[in-house]
């Protein structure tokens, strides 16, 4: 696959501010610009929404790879697949594993130096082990252990810094002292838990902003047991994360949860195994086989095992198949993860001195018709 060179993407209607306007966007080198460069060609966006490269900040893996793999060479091809969906940055999430397990896979992605034809790796998701051992969903029961300080910072010294989200089950023990301790390091979020409603407000006071797949691996919401949904809704700096996918929620409660949260604190995420981008049959998530058929993954269980629709297909279904707004499903896709992961003055917008990381969709399907990554239009 090759790239070329674009100074201005001309006649598109552009998301900028929050809304769609008629507007040539301009690019010099990798970057957006007030003008554009000396070098490089018109894309013509006629019939096209132009919208920022979007941003995944969980998923474990697509085109055969997961980043728990530890894997150089899959990390190269998620790379290439998801920029080739319009996943223009990626922060791929570990699984529940060994330390040793999780350190190989940080060594792997502070390795990683994207092709032209590869997305950004901008970070790891460590949503495993600190987890709660009655809500694994699909992670392996075996590494469940408590919050550890002084593991999660080894880790995070072999990334070079690149974990950016770790979830914690606030009622587990260790769980206060992580927060307190780490909360200005990375960004916590409640996960896999069993929490009830006091328990996960009084983590969000102490510092965790960020809810992982919103409605699972959790208790629901009940009117005397309200559980850790609204304690989250009612922290104005808590983010939440949501899997807009068809299988995993029903579409009244993904619009449900755009109400309680807005649509500038609510993020899509694809939460995508390796199965992604390949078709039906037995995969390995974590340890354990994932049997996949259509769009639904599952371990032997039973259990919904993530998802095997890139986040790309998310965002359709969110917009097409559950009624939420266009401008509302791009913030969640694009600038809300970014702000999530602290690199909002770098992606997840169309604004000058951003990289020019930006996606060309047809207006009438919504259809991807040109990616255009770090100022490339990939081709």
């Amino acid at each position: 696959m090759t790239t070329s060179q674009v100074s201005i993407i001309k006649d598109g209607s552009a998301f900028l501010n929050g809304r769609f306007v008629d507007a040539d966007i301009r690019i010099d080198g990798a970057m957006f610009a007030e003008e554009a460069g000396a070098k490089g060609g018109t894309i013509d966006a006629a019939g096209c929404y132009v919208i920022p490269g979007l941003v995944d900040l969980h998923f474990h893996g697509s085109a055969g790879a997961d980043i728990s793999d530890g894997d150089l060479d899959g990390l190269h091809r998620m790379g290439a697949y998801e920029a080739s969906r319009g996943v223009t940055a990626m922060c791929p999430a570990t699984m529940t594993l060994s330390e040793e397990q999780l350190t190989a896979a940080a060594e792997a992605a502070a390795s990683y130096v994207p092709e032209a034809n590869e997305a950004d790796l901008v970070g790891i998701n460590m949503e495993g082990p600190f987890i709660s051992p009655s809500k694994v969903g699909a992670q392996n029961p075996d590494y469940v252990r408590n919050p550890g300080v002084n593991e999660f910072r080894r880790l995070q010294e072999v990334s070079g810094g690149l974990f950016k989200l770790v979830d914690i089950a606030p009622e587990e023990p260790g769980a206060d002292a992580f927060i307190e301790t780490l909360a200005d390091e990375v960004r916590i979020s409640v996960a896999h838990t069993c929490t009830d409603y006091d328990t996960a407000s009084h983590a969000f006071d102490a510092g965790a902003k960020h809810i992982t797949h919103l409605y699972n691996a959790m208790d629901p919401m009940h009117h005397r047991k309200p559980g850790p949904i609204p304690a989250a809704a009612e922290h104005e700096d808590v983010t939440a994360e949501i899997i807009a996918d068809g299988v995993h929620i029903h579409p009244a409660m993904v619009r449900l949860a755009f109400k309680l949260f807005g649509d500038d604190r609510m993020i899509l995420i694809s939460d995508t195994l390796r199965a992604a981008g390949l078709g039906d049959g037995v995969y390995d998530l974590g340890g354990q086989d994932v049997t996949v058929h259509g769009y639904e993954a599952r371990i032997d269980n039973g259990a919904l095992a993530g998802s095997v629709s890139d986040l790309m297909r998310c965002f359709y279904v969110a917009v097409r198949e559950m009624g939420i707004p266009l401008e509302s499903a791009v913030k969640a896709a694009s600038a809300n993860p970014a702000r999530a992961l602290g690199l909002a003055d770098r992606y997840g917008s169309l604004d000058a001195d951003h990289v020019a990381d930006a996606v060309l969709l047809d207006k009438k399907t919504l259809e991807v018709r040109q990616v255009i990554l770090r100022g490339r239009a990939i081709l």
